[in-house]
């Protein structure tokens, strides 16, 4: 659900000289798509940007639509939410007011009458694929209650200011010091103010935060970025990435068993994968008693060396009586994410002897997959009756197994 109408844009005009200028960085290969289509994925899963405006280079707006559309899932994803394109200029800050300044005016409007001008905007670099659904909500969490934000995460190296000649000038204090990261989000008319007032006073800014602290009275703050959330620079960035441009990558895959079992009882609701199924019975359990997502919980925690569902919610704590099941799953799965992995495949078949599953299977699938931040191609439930024999047959029992292939 799109709220406070918050528009992304995505940074990628630049000529990846730093990758040596044989390709931009952007449209490298990754996940079925390019490094820049992957970027705007993970944002529309979101489901609260209301607009993207991609800064493309100067005569560069075919290739950067190709780019952004090379994942087919991008069309479907973007039905409601404007897309702009709009050239970038001879630096990261021109850049970043050419499309904060096309916002503002009445281009985008005339080009698509569902927009509408943005409360708050998001900045992030088109050269970082590798955050995460939780981080984008972080931060249009941390930019809607403070007006600027940015994620950040520690040094691990001690840092020295160095002068002309190079030689230390003065030793700063590591524990103070913080590498920040993008998106970074501000009040809209507060930002393009800055860059307004930052178009002509011939500094060279290295990202938002800094024309904000400079020329606004308000003050950046600073939330727990990610270590994956990484900027693509150099050629050597590429060794560490779970991508290539053809063979889908040489990343750690990592695959995952999961199983549970209820007893089916009069007076509780049958919860498959989120959704109510209308029937007689339901699971009887300490919590709401959805096997689906209790297997899908155990096959992700085990994949990930994380532990097991028993482990992260033991059926023994109150805290736990009568919980949402999906509430339980988003738990577990961003602790799995925070490992840095991502869910390629996700396989579930459900042994229930009524009532049939058949009509319910595609919201069952479309609720795993958005409790999970993926799309529901990543995602299949099939179900198998037991033919009216043993427990599952005599309809006393539901049985879940589900398998599920992560990649880091």
């Amino acid at each position: 659900m799109k709220t406070n109408r918050i528009a992304l844009i995505i940074v990628a005009a630049g000529s990846s000289s730093r990758m040596g200028g044989q390709i931009k960085k952007e449209y490298l290969f990754l996940n079925g798509g390019t490094v820049l289509s992957e970027v705007a994925r993970i944002f529309l899963l979101s489901k609260k940007i209301s607009s993207i405006t991609v800064i493309c280079p100067v005569n560069g707006q075919k290739d950067s639509e190709q780019a952004f559309y090379k994942d087919e899932q991008i069309k479907k994803l973007t039905e409601s939410v404007p897309v702009f394109f709009v050239e970038g200029g001879a630096t990261r800050a021109q850049s970043v007011y050419n499309g904060l300044s096309f916002l503002e005016s009445e281009k985008p409007f005339k080009i698509n009458s569902a927009y509408e001008k943005p409360e708050f905007v998001l900045i992030h670099d088109g050269a970082r694929p590798f955050l995460s659904i939780d981080l984008v909500e972080k931060s249009i969490a941390s930019t809607i209650k403070y007006g600027a934000s940015v994620p950040a995460i520690n040094t691990t190296d001690t840092q020295k200011e160095v002068d002309e000649n190079g030689f230390i000038k003065r030793h700063l204090v590591r524990n103070s010091l913080k590498s920040v990261q993008t998106p970074q989000g501000f009040i809209f008319d507060e930002i393009l103010s800055c860059h307004k007032k930052a178009l002509d006073d011939k500094t060279e800014y290295t990202d938002d935060t800094e024309i904000f602290d400079r020329y606004s009275s308000k003050k950046t703050f600073v939330f727990e970025g990610e270590l994956n959330n990484k900027k693509i620079t150099y050629p050597k960035d590429l060794e560490d990435l779970s991508f290539s441009h053809n063979d889908g990558g040489n990343g750690m895959i990592h695959t995952g068993i999961g199983y549970d079992k209820h007893r089916l009882v009069e007076n509780r609701k049958l919860m498959l994968g989120g959704i109510e199924v209308p029937f007689e019975k339901g699971e009887d359990g300490h919590s709401d008693g959805d096997a689906v997502l209790h297997a899908v919980t155990d096959a992700l925690l085990g994949a990930s060396h994380l532990g097991d569902i028993g482990s992260f919610f033991p059926d023994t704590d109150p805290a736990f009586k009568d919980a949402d099941s999906k509430k339980l799953l988003s738990i577990a799965w961003n602790d799995v994410k925070k490992e840095g992995w991502s869910l390629e495949n996700l396989d579930i078949v459900i042994l229930l002897e009524k009532p049939k599953f058949i009509s319910y299977r595609d919201k069952v699938i479309s609720s795993i997959a958005d409790i999970l931040g993926v799309t529901s191609d990543k995602v299949f439930v099939k179900a198998k009756t037991g033919e009216k024999t043993g427990d599952v047959g005599e309809g006393k029992v539901i049985e879940v197994f589900a398998n599920c292939l992560l990649k880091k």
